[in-house]
């Protein structure tokens, strides 16, 4: 008799741990098996990572989870999705249930509501839509134009490699070089002679030497002015402005490629709002970090 009523406790005892188990496996999950849910199906052609147990919002509420994904075998090129949602929700006819990623990969299931009066039966197939995701729309979008505007960057960066590479001018800086010597040496022969003026007073020939150095340093200096290639350093200056010119002018027009980009308001809006939408995005993952992290039991 005690061992019958012990084996009865251990039973009893095994029991209620495999209850306790299927309940926290659910939790775990994020389904309520306490409370009531309708289920609904979804086909799609792409599920685009969607996992079970991603939740299923509507107007940014969650109403619902991802219950069950499957691959229709019978009918290749679709994936079946078993929607679990509030009984309370009823879903017009023309509904839609979109699968969309945020910025970090991750996919929910947002469903849009149609004005419909008529409403769908529990178990009844929806209209399944993949959305675009973000880097999608981004490599489609932008891409395109930014590509474009490198050919153009390239031969402005080629067009001044080949003004600061010419030899004519890198001749023309060695020869600036030369002459800012030949000066600062002449102005310390100056300045010498001009220290020295009181003693050489009384040296009309220490005079006429320093001067006739002086006259030298200048004609020196005046055959190196003149040999200088002026014409060859003026030609590449005027190249290169032409060249600046024409940036300036393709930056200001808003149909070439670089005005597009400066001037599309568009482009900037978006950009703002991609700004926004990630920065509501991490303060999200922040204050709800399991809406974003599944943990799944084998």
């Amino acid at each position: 008799m005690k061992s019958l009523k012990k084996e009865a406790t251990i039973g009893l005892c095994v029991i209620i741990a495999l209850f306790i188990l299927f309940i926290g496996i659910n939790f775990l999950k994020g389904v309520n098996i306490f409370k009531a849910a309708n289920y609904y199906y979804a086909v799609y052609e792409n599920a685009a990572g969607l996992q079970d147990s991603a939740p299923v919002t509507l107007d940014g509420f969650k109403v619902g989870l991802v219950r069950e994904i499957n691959y229709e075998y019978n009918n290749p090129g679709h994936v079946k999705v078993e929607l679990s949602l509030d009984r309370s929700l009823k879903l017009p006819e023309g509904s839609k249930a979109v699968i969309e990623q945020d910025i970090l990969g991750t996919s929910t299931v947002v469903l849009y509501l149609s004005d419909s009066k008529n409403y769908h039966k529990v178990g009844d197939e929806i209209e399944g839509v993949t959305a675009k995701g973000l880097m999608e729309n981004v490599s489609q979008n932008l891409m395109p134009g930014v590509a474009a505007i490198f050919p153009k960057i390239d031969s402005l960066l080629t067009s001044l490699n080949r003004v600061v590479g010419d030899p004519a001018l890198m001749a023309s800086v060695k020869r600036l070089d030369a002459i800012t010597l030949n000066l600062e040496q002449t102005m310390r022969q100056l300045n010498a002679t001009a220290g020295s003026l009181p003693p050489v007073m009384n040296n009309v020939g220490g005079i006429t030497k320093n001067l006739n150095a002086m006259s030298g340093d200048l004609a020196e200096f005046s055959a190196r002015i003149n040999d200088m290639p002026v014409d060859s350093m003026m030609n590449n200056v005027m190249a290169l402005s032409e060249n600046l010119k024409t940036l300036s002018a393709s930056l200001n027009n808003p149909d070439s490629s670089l005005g597009m980009l400066t001037h599309d308001a568009e482009l900037y809006d978006n950009l703002n709002n991609c700004a926004a939408s990630l920065d509501s995005l991490l303060i999200d993952v922040k204050r709800n970090p399991k809406r974003y992290i599944s943990i799944k039991l084998l």
